[in-house]
């Protein structure tokens, strides 16, 4: 019987906006590694196969009284580096980074995660993003991110350059030969000769064909170029449906689209956000959320909910709806996000309302280790997910919870592995090892 991959995003204190704000949270910890380390062997005690550190390049630079409050992003390490240090505490987990192709070059990118994968022994995985918020713009040259679709086009490039560059070198390449004093086969180097309307690259990869072939890719849009993008080129795909039906016709959507590009559907996993709260009683599980939910600052909540509307709600009313006058026509960074809020304003409901109701994406899940492995089982055996990103609002307390109720519950039903299958990221979710191929 097939299998859940399983995956976790990791914020520092949790994923909730309020979380570092608990009494069990390390305010701390975004800047310990012996805690990051702790985080990365939980993970890997719980058979999770890919442990996902999330990044934007910017520090937020204005509405800083609201940021002081949730400062998701503003004192984080870089997370490749990061990643580095935990491939020596772990021995088979994943490891994934996010990385921006709107602000570096190919080269740069492609030695960085092929660096990773060698360090690791073959658990490197790059999260492909365009990046969405002109903070980060503004630290390389420009005033705003430039158009959504601009962006995929440029990724797309970026994904193509990179993918050749890790395949400088054949597989075996490397002789390390003292008695013909060969240390490589010059034969088998074939540089990269790229000429594109972003990028011109000429030249080699100075470092080896990597363990899997080539790292893991990761993609999460959800708009049409998004999918159409991940249809292309992801090998895991990380989605933010809330509903059972809607997450069955993104999962069909997405891999009907693979034949295009002569993909099997198998050569793509779909990982269904799930972000969980588990206890020994349902309303056990719903007490910890509405704590969690009761830490919300009205500013944070503000500043939220416009970060992805696109709009500045600062100084309106908490109790009225938001006028329609500071509602954007259209948006330029999460479009998937966007409309999400934009169909819950048209509920009338109000700001506040609005605020404490959006998760940016898929609804917590709150119950017992039966319902949340009940939930999953529906997901994974019905056509909508290959495997599931598990966000806890809360760390460590959230993932410790799930690894020790639900886990064991999963195992019981056969649908998460007891033993890992192999050594490398690839291996463990069921992906191919790519064969070399010329440029």
């Amino acid at each position: 019987m097939a299998t859940m991959a399983l995956a976790t995003l990791v914020h520092p204190t949790g994923s909730h906006p309020a979380s570092w704000l608990h009494p069990s949270a390390h305010p701390g910890a975004s800047m310990d590694i012996g805690y990051y380390r702790d985080m990365a062997r939980l993970a890997e005690r719980g058979m999770f196969d890919l442990f996902f550190i999330a990044d934007t390049p910017a520090a937020r630079t204005s509405q800083l009284e609201a940021y002081a409050r949730f400062p998701l992003f503003m004192n984080v390490f870089e997370p490749l580096t990061l990643l580095a240090a935990l491939a020596g505490a772990t021995t088979h987990i994943g490891l994934g980074g996010t990385a921006s192709t709107s602000f570096s070059e190919p080269y740069n990118i492609a030695r960085q995660f092929a660096s990773l994968d060698h360090i690791s022994g073959g658990r490197a995985a790059w999260n492909v993003v365009t990046s969405a918020n002109d903070f980060a713009a503004r630290n390389f040259g420009l005033d705003r991110l430039p158009p959504h679709g601009d962006r995929y086009e440029r990724a797309r490039e970026f994904v193509d350059v990179a993918r050749k560059l890790w395949d400088t070198w054949e597989d075996g390449a490397f002789l390390r030969d003292r008695e013909s004093g060969l240390f490589f086969d010059p034969a088998k180097q074939h540089p990269v000769a790229h000429e594109g309307r972003h990028f011109r690259v000429n030249g080699a990869l100075n470092i080896e064909r990597v363990p899997q072939g080539q790292p893991v890719i990761i993609q999460a849009g959800a708009s049409d170029t998004g999918r159409e993008f991940a249809a292309e080129t992801a090998e895991l795909v990380f989605a933010s449906d809330s509903t059972l039906e809607a997450g069955r016709r993104f999962y069909a959507d997405l891999k009907g689209r693979m034949a295009r590009y002569e993909r099997p559907p198998e050569a793509l996993k779909v990982l269904a956000g799930l972000p969980a709260i588990v206890a020994d009683s349902e309303q056990e599980a719903e007490d910890m959320y509405q704590t969690l939910q009761a830490l919300i600052h009205p500013d944070v909540g503000r500043m939220r909910l416009g970060m992805d509307l696109e709009a500045d709600l600062s100084g309106l009313p908490l109790d009225e709806p938001i006028p329609p006058e500071r509602i954007p026509a259209s948006a330029n960074l999460h479009k998937a996000y966007f409309e999400h809020i934009l169909g819950m304003i048209r509920e009338g409901l109000t700001l506040r309302q609005l605020y404490m109701r959006y998760e940016r994406g898929n609804k917590t899940i709150r119950g017992t280790p039966k319902q949340v492995a009940d939930h999953m089982e529906e997901w994974f055996t019905g056509g909508a997910a290959d495997g599931f990103m598990l966000t806890f609002g809360l760390l460590p307390l959230g993932m410790r919870d799930f690894i020790e109720k639900v886990v064991p519950e999963l195992q019981r039903r056969g649908l998460v592995k007891r033993e890992w299958r192999g050594r490398t990221l690839r291996e463990n979710v069921g992906l191919e090892r790519p064969a070399w191929r010329r440029a």
